[in-house]
């Protein structure tokens, strides 16, 4: 991407060319850095002095001779400590470069310099199972990816990978007609999947005569007759009902239309079997078919195999991720896999994608990712369970996140209208849920703390939010038209305005950063950054108060440190209400 607003990028290409001319060659970086003792610091003199023998600060001296780039972005450079260059930008070129980003409706974020087709597989719930707190983190993290992907300009298909095939529907299906179709219908509406699924495996364990019934469905099912597929279709049907009713609720962009179920896939699986045979990849292993991708062993170090078909000629999760990879790739020609998926799938999922690169079918351009990511953990840090110590339902845990966010907005705003306070209340709770879970590395467990992630003081929504909030204040106290003040340039002073133009024009390598790791917490710490720049600045530099046109550039400052602020968020999936 090319990062044409943020100041540190502008600087590192500028210094570019002097420190290539005293290293000799291109391709050198000049590591530059925000700095607490200047505005950024450059820090490549020290590679290029190892390089060609001499001390970083004959470098960093050699380096300042011969950079000619610089007049009208610095105020100043100068050589510190043991070869750093510890440079400030000129105010004027601030204002400049405040102005183009405020100018512009993308605010400074850059196109995707190459453009691909990615599908990005998330979410992925059970058939007859209800969402449970294990599906938060791939739901909220697999959209804000897809929200990003598509702002710099990817074409991104969603496919939630919904499990809806299997030996459980013969067991599923057989409940049902014991039910009856109506009362399994009411059942099932109800919302309590979990029960229906329950019965069955119950009547499953229990009844020898019921098992038989499940299994002679199964075969049923898989030949494609036709009443066993219409009340399969039925249990499909209901369930996505509910998961479309958590998606709604958390407000994310999965529709009916990215459903992509395994059954999708059915008639897939042989033929993966078949190419893998003819490639002379398959080997037999325990009465098995497999694969043995290189580099993978077990405890014994033994080469670990991957099993495409068992012994009875069934089919597993391989057969299906390999199949995945097919229809992704020679179908939909997606050039980028991503998997938003639990680091315990981390060697299942390695070695699908090695033995689709094996297969031919995941070459060049075409790459899969895995974005893994660690669980949500209750306070005893063990996975996050309900009172009776099941699995905490998603609905629950959004019904509670709204309900706590009501009672903090009649707190901290009694005199908030009714209808205001349940709108402005589910965008606190919803964004609290998702902000917690995407500030936090995806790599990494959390702990799940209604009070932490509901304050309105540190790293949390809520405080990303009232920032947002207090701006609009602002322009509803000074009756300003925001659109007339993003032709202004603003004048840069104090210190204050200073260090939150530097955050906000900080926006496009923010983004850009985030999606070259695929690590939401990246944008999460950008905007607690600019809010926090922003807290200063408003405790500092008076905007309504000041002269008339002090006031005009600190309000154009304003505008574009909300907007910078609600397109973030949008990013995250998270709404930014105009009052709290």
């Amino acid at each position: 991407m090319n990062h044409v607003a943020d100041p540190l990028v502008t600087l590192a290409a500028r210094l570019a060319p002097a420190f290539e001319a005293v290293a000799g060659r291109t391709g050198v970086d000049p590591v530059v850095r925000p700095s607490d003792r200047a505005d950024a610091q450059a820090n490549g003199a020290l590679a290029v002095a190892k390089e060609i023998g001499k001390s970083p600060r004959e470098v960093a001296d050699a380096v300042v001779a011969a950079a000619n780039g610089l007049q009208g972005v610095c105020a100043s450079i100068e050589v510190a400590g043991p070869g750093f260059l510890n440079i400030v930008f000129d105010n004027a070129f601030l204002g400049g470069e405040l102005a183009k980003v405020a100018a512009d409706d993308r605010l400074g974020v850059s196109l995707a310099q190459r453009t691909r087709k990615i599908v990005v597989d998330y979410s992925a719930p059970n058939v007859a199972k209800e969402m449970h707190v294990g599906h938060l983190r791939t739901t909220v993290i697999g959209d804000a990816l897809v929200r990003m992907l598509e702002f710099v300009g990817h074409e991104v298909i969603r496919e939630n990978h919904i499990g809806d095939w299997g030996t459980p529907f013969g067991m599923l299906i057989e409940h049902l007609l014991d039910l009856g179709e109506t009362e399994a219908a009411d059942h099932l509406s109800l919302g309590d999947l979990d029960g229906f699924y329950k019965q069955a495996r119950a009547k499953f364990d229990a009844s020898d005569e019921f098992k038989e019934r499940a299994r002679a469905r199964v075969v049923l099912l898989q030949g494609g007759d036709g009443e066993t597929s219409r009340l399969w279709k039925l249990l499909v049907g209901l369930s996505t009902r509910h998961f479309n009713a958590v998606y709604d609720r958390l407000g994310v962009l999965l529709t009916d239309h990215d459903l992509m179920g395994e059954s999708a896939y059915n008639d897939l699986l042989p033929q993966v079997i078949e190419r893998l045979d003819k490639l002379g990849l398959l080997q037999e292993s325990d009465g098995a078919d497999v694969v043995f991708p290189p580099g993978y062993t077990n405890r014994d170090g033994d080469p670990l195999p991957l099993i495409v078909q068992k012994g009875k000629g069934g089919f597993n999760y391989a057969t299906s991720d390999l199949a995945c990879v097919i229809d992704r790739v020679e179908r939909l020609g997606a050039d980028l896999l991503l998997y938003v998926v639990g680091a315990p799938q981390a060697q299942h999922l390695s070695m699908v994608f090695d033995v689709a690169r094996m297969a031919g079918w995941l070459s060049e351009p075409s790459e899969a990712v895995h974005v893994a990511f660690g669980s949500v953990l209750g306070s005893d840090r063990k996975m996050l369970k309900s009172r009776s110590g099941e699995p905490l339902k998603f609905i629950d845990l959004l019904d509670e996140s709204l309900t706590r966010a009501e009672a903090a907005i009649a707190e901290k705003n009694p005199d908030l209208a009714v209808e205001d306070r349940l709108a402005v209340a589910r965008m606190i709770g919803i964004g609290a849920v998702k902000y917690a879970d995407l500030s936090t590395d995806r790599v990494r467990d959390y702990v799940f703390d209604w009070d932490r992630m509901l304050s309105f003081d540190g790293n949390t929504a809520p405080y990303l939010q009232y920032a947002h909030a207090r701006i609009c204040s602002i322009f509803r106290r000074a009756e300003v038209d925001r659109t007339s003040l993003r032709s202004i340039v603003p004048v840069i002073a104090e210190p204050q305005e200073k260090v939150l133009a530097l955050a906000a024009l900080g926006f496009d390598s923010a983004v850009a950063d985030t999606l070259d790791k695929y690590s939401p917490h990246r944008l999460c710490t950008y905007l607690y950054d600019l809010a926090t720049a922003f807290t200063s600045f408003y405790e500092h530099c008076p905007v309504l108060k000041a002269d008339d046109e002090v006031r005009r550039s600190r309000l154009a400052l304003c505008d574009l440190t909300a907007r910078v602020m609600e397109r973030g968020l949008g990013l995250l999936g998270i709404d930014s209400p105009e009052q709290m």
